[in-house]
């Protein structure tokens, strides 16, 4: 279904829902049309406003590192929660009702490639987001747990 056009509008449609249901369940449960694929809510501080903003994403593991990317539904804007990151890196993600502090680093080149795969072994879709993002070159993180 992620490689139709209409399932990105009905999930950017959802992520306000997925926001209140994280909220709801203190973080045990994130992406609502999406349960059964890891996903986590990730908290950044807004470059403009500095306040705190919620997203939920789909996640791989490297490690101990969460891999996330910045596909925004494969529209042609790179999503704000990556511009955020890249402004401040540090960040939180909210996993199985567990908050974690990560730093974030875009990652760029060969490990990019790698990480890439991961991702879409988790959602094939990504390849699609990228052919409808305009040849916007979609941002990928490697979110490192801090102390």
């Amino acid at each position: 279904m992620g490689r139709h056009a209409w399932f990105a509008r009905v999930g950017r449609a959802l992520v306000p829902v997925d926001r209140a249901v994280s909220k709801l369940t203190k973080g045990r449960f994130v992406a609502v049309g999406l349960r059964d694929l890891p996903s986590l809510m990730i908290t950044t501080i807004g470059r403009q406003s500095g306040q705190l903003r919620s997203n939920p994403l789909l996640y791989a593991s490297d490690g101990d590192a969460y891999v996330v990317i910045g596909s925004n539904w494969g529209q042609k804007s790179h999503p704000a929660w990556s511009s955020n990151l890249l402004a401040n890196p540090d960040a939180t993600v909210t996993l199985g009702g567990k908050v974690v502090e990560v730093r974030a680093q875009l990652v760029r080149g060969d490990e990019r490639e790698r990480l890439h795969a991961k991702l879409l072994e988790v959602w094939p879709g990504y390849t699609d987001y990228e052919s409808r993002a305009g040849g916007r070159h979609l941002r990928i993180f490697r979110l490192e747990r801090r102390g």
